[in-house]
């Protein structure tokens, strides 16, 4: 156990090294930042690989088993109205338990905080219902998303300026990293019992469909109201100035996060242990892992939350301040934050590993993060364009979900599933805690209005992975209809260059598989 646990922190150093670096440098340049916010920086980061690490392995030991064990008695029952009962309910308790829902309900002050939570967690339910209806039935998921995002856009018009953003950050706020793991394998695991066919994308497009569902439900609820009564709750930097105060403020953090891991863990906790009960009945030593994987995720979490929380939003908003007196630096730099900082997110992690897992080997880790990486860069450096300028975010939203859409129909299945997915995998709370106070910072500082030009970051971070992972999967069919006239000895050569065609773009050694693709 202390084995994997050291591999998974290794894991989390490498993936937020990059970023603890960038703002070093930053801080020591262009940007300098007060000691004590420094300080909690790099508190922060230490917080944010230890948690990491735990979190990563609690993910493997318990959240996945308890997702797939849940989702496989579900598919077992023939009738689908106790079915999509127990999904509707699955996806608002949880839903409810997401941390960032909360600050996201505290924006809009013309609906109380309940009746947004309520909504957002109806939509969850709502779309993961659907969710189970499509894997019973086999519907297509890029017919669906196609219809669904058209009668997003065209509700969108209906419903005031400043509610836009926020409908549409609600789609990535709801997928974090306390719903992602659970809901994801609570997907697979339906689709392993319930699959009519041996499509691969039967396995993904859960977390697509509950992303969706809250943008619907609060667009809904801006044409009800009418009302541009739309604020933000005001960042201030907390004043730090010794090793004293830092831990004074993270001290100060720690028991509000662990209430918060708690209320979110407990419904999932009470949901596996009514169906272990009644149906699982599993043995005791898979049930004592899987306790003790509850206790890593726990542990995990309030880390990472404290640590991305208390440490790293003060720096991001200081940083955001401090580059918007260069305006010519900030886009190039948030492309550059963008593209490191996504690998800091943990539910990146549990996707990467699900795809590679679940495609035999044939789109691997690397691939996946690469695309990633690729597409928050150029979202971070869309949302600053929108900081500088104050374009509105539909001439962003429209012709890249346009793009996105265009093109579920002519990569294969699989990729449109899992870049849907991975788009609200995205928009974690390294967004909502790095980026979202960045953005502010620097709109702050040159004047903007910050509900409508720095909200929505995380709309455009959860939209541009749909189009790189599926810009993937066109690499990956093209490569494929090369194989077709090829003998069995080529076509295993011509695989291998595929699952390394990373590795051949950044000149690095070719790595072995174990898996390969049907």
């Amino acid at each position: 156990m202390k084995k994997k646990l050291k591999e998974k922190i290794n894991e989390a150093l490498s993936s937020v090294l990059p970023i603890t670096l960038i703002v070093l440098i930053l801080s020591f340049t262009t940007a300098p930042m007060p000691i004590g916010t420094l300080m909690l920086f790099l508190f922060g980061a230490v917080m944010l690989i230890v948690g990491m690490g735990f979190f990563s392995l609690g993910v493997d030991m318990a959240m996945m088993p308890m997702g797939d064990g849940i989702g496989g008695e579900i598919a077992k029952s023939k009738r689908m109205g106790p079915i999509l009962l127990i999904s509707f309910i699955i996806g608002v308790v949880v839903t409810i338990a997401e941390p960032d829902l909360t600050v996201l309900a505290r924006q809009v002050p013309a609906v109380p905080d309940m009746v947004i939570i309520l909504t957002v967690a109806a939509g969850v339910g709502l779309f993961l219902a659907v969710s189970m209806l499509r894997t019973r039935f086999g519907w297509p998921l890029s017919r669906m998303l196609v219809l669904l995002y058209l009668l997003v856009f065209l509700l969108a018009l209906f419903i005031p300026r400043e509610f836009l953003a926020v409908a549409f950050d609600s789609g990535g706020v709801t997928t974090g990293p306390i719903t992602v793991p659970f809901i994801m394998a609570l997907g697979i695991g339906t689709a392993s019992m319930a699959r009519q066919n041996d499509e691969e994308d039967s396995n993904f497009g859960t977390v697509a469909l509950c992303s969706v569902g809250p943008i619907l439900a609060v667009l809904l609820l801006g044409m009800c109201f009418q009302s541009t009564e739309v604020d933000y709750t005001p960042f201030t930097v907390p004043r730090v100035f010794t090793s004293k105060d830092v831990g004074e403020q993270f001290a100060a953090g720690f028991p509000a996060y662990i209430r918060e891991v708690l209320f979110g863990l407990t419904p999932i906790i009470l949901f596996f242990t009514a169906f272990q009960l009644l149906r699982l009945r599993l043995r005791r030593y898979p049930l004592i892992k899987i306790m003790v994987g509850i206790v890593y995720t726990f542990i995990g979490l309030v880390l990472f939350l404290t640590g991305a929380n208390v440490g790293f939003m003060p720096a991001g908003n200081y940083i955001g301040e401090q580059m918007a007196q260069h305006e010519w630096m900030i886009v190039p730099l948030g492309m550059i934050i963008g593209y490191f900082i996504v690998a800091a997110e943990p539910a990146v992690h549990v996707l990467n590993k699900q795809v590679e897992e679940l495609t035999g080997g044939a789109v691997p880790q690397k691939a996946m993060q690469l695309s990633l990486s690729i597409g928050v860069a150029v979202s971070v450096g869309l949302a600053l364009v929108r900081v500088i300028t104050g374009i509105s975010i539909f001439w962003f939203l429209i012709p890249g979900y346009a793009l996105a859409l265009g093109l579920t129909f002519i990569v294969p299945k699989i990729f449109t599933a899992i870049a849907f997915d991975s788009g609200g995998v995205a928009s974690g709370p390294m967004t909502a805690t790095f980026l979202l106070p960045f953005a502010m910072g620097a709109c702050e500082s040159l004047g903007g209005d910050i509900l409508t030009d720095a909200f929505g970051i995380v709309a455009m971070v959860a939209m541009t992975p749909l189009i790189t992972i599926q810009l993937l999967g066109l690499v990956c069919k093209r490569k494929n209809i090369r194989a077709a006239d090829l003998t069995p000895e080529e076509q295993q050569d011509l695989f291998d260059e595929i699952i390394d065609y990373t590795d051949d773009l950044e000149q690095g050694e070719e790595e072995p598989h174990a898996g390969h693709a049907h």
